[in-house]
């Protein structure tokens, strides 16, 4: 038999060592680009990310400012619905006003009546001390008739029962003198130091005046601040009781976001830093410049409706987040309005350090965060009314007021 031939298939050492220098050569760049790599990364967190906290659970925030009635009543009409735009002190609602408006006819009534009942306290002043003049002359003139009397009385000109007689009319009108003395000062208890239109009867009467005016004007539901309608519940013929959530308005101009950041990205974030961010909405193309202005009170986790209770069973630690409020440009958000519960990117520049941390205590406000003056008028009207009513009933003589002060 023939002996098996073996085949030489082994390379020549060139070949290897040329194979092993290559393979050497791309691990070097290989090595020297992830280097590259590195430092520029290393360079850029330094540089540029460090400098900033970014997050995507941020969401646009607003107020709901909810309608309610303050008198119960029936819609008669509804003037805006849902998604229309609507001005401070516009009409949004009108109730029936039939037993609003009989309220406040009846107390205007009772107001004019009043009025001409305390007018008859301060005439009576007058009278009375008239009266307490002429039971001042008859005590005088019943002492006259007993003093003659007596010293007739020696003489036998007179008998003693004319004496007697005398003497009973002089007490009777003194008497008569101390009952006229009293109604003048029980008048004058009631009309001392005050005049007609400070009376407290007459104020009695004019407070029900301005609470029927109040109720009658609260039939008519305004704006309190200028937004768009939302979440419209009431229908047109439906009975509502005071305080029932009618609509709600939403005022657009003045949204801000609630970036929902970890807990450890807070220690570095101050009051007043720049904000940049981006809305789902519109994308990339259009930023939005803000800032920091607080942080929540606590976690989100610790205001949900079911908080979790993390002294029972077992425990797995969880990064919480808590809510930091950043302020929009009033400008931009005109530009490129938003709507509340919008999805936002946000970028802090923690770089900027000179702010107060946000854990720092906050100065107290010394004025209104919002404020409304819609419903001033209504305050304003019922008093003119009242003027006009008691300026109306008080007495007139020869075209003067009669004095309404006590002497």
């Amino acid at each position: 038999m023939n002996a098996p031939v073996q085949n030489n298939t082994s390379a020549p050492p060139q070949v290897l060592a040329g194979s092993t220098g290559k393979r050497r050569r791309l691990l070097i760049i290989v090595s020297l680009i992830l280097l590259i790599l590195g430092i520029a990364y290393a360079a850029w967190w330094v540089m540029v990310a460090s400098k900033f906290e970014h997050t995507e659970d941020a969401y646009a925030a607003g107020n709901i400012v909810q309608v309610t009635p303050q008198v119960a009543g029936t819609v008669l009409a509804i003037h805006a619905d849902d998604t229309e735009m609507v001005q401070a002190g516009k009409p949004l609602i009108e109730l029936d006003r039939a037993d609003a408006k009989v309220a406040q006819e009846q107390a205007e009534a009772q107001l004019a009546q009043t009025v001409r009942e305390v007018r008859v306290l301060f005439v009576n002043n007058a009278s009375l001390q008239a009266n307490v003049s002429v039971r001042n002359t008859e005590v005088e003139r019943s002492k006259g008739d007993l003093a003659r009397r007596q010293q007739l009385l020696s003489t036998g000109a007179v008998s003693k029962e004319e004496v007697e007689h005398a003497r009973s009319a002089l007490q009777s009108a003194e008497s008569a003198l101390l009952a006229a003395n009293e109604q003048l000062s029980s008048n004058r208890a009631l009309t001392e130091h005050t005049n007609v239109e400070q009376h407290p009867n007459v104020q009695r009467a004019a407070a029900r005046v301005r609470e029927t005016s109040l109720a009658l004007a609260r039939t008519t539901l305004p704006a309190p601040m200028s937004g768009y309608i939302a979440k419209r519940a009431v229908q047109v013929g439906q009975r509502v009781a005071a305080g029932a959530p009618l609509l709600s308005i939403v005022p657009l101009n003045s949204l801000w976001v609630d970036a929902n950041f970890k807990e450890v990205q807070l220690a570095h974030m101050r009051l007043g830093q720049d904000v940049t961010l981006h809305s789902d909405l519109y994308g990339s193309e259009v930023e939005y410049h803000g800032k920091v202005a607080g942080l929540s009170a606590g976690t989100g986790s610790a205001f949900a409706l079911l908080p979790a209770q993390n002294a029972s069973g077992n425990w797995i630690k969880v990064v919480q987040r808590v809510p930091v409020r950043i302020t929009l440009d009033e400008k931009e958000l005109a530009a490129h309005p938003l709507r509340i519960g919008l999805s936002m990117q946000v970028k802090v520049n923690i770089s900027q350090q000179q702010g107060a941390p946000l854990t720092a205590n906050a100065v107290a406000r010394t004025v209104p965060a919002y404020q409304t003056t819609v419903f001033d008028q209504t305050g304003k009207e019922a008093d003119q009314r009242i003027a006009s009513i008691i300026a109306a009933n008080l007495a007139k003589e020869s075209g003067k007021t009669l004095p309404t002060t006590a002497k």
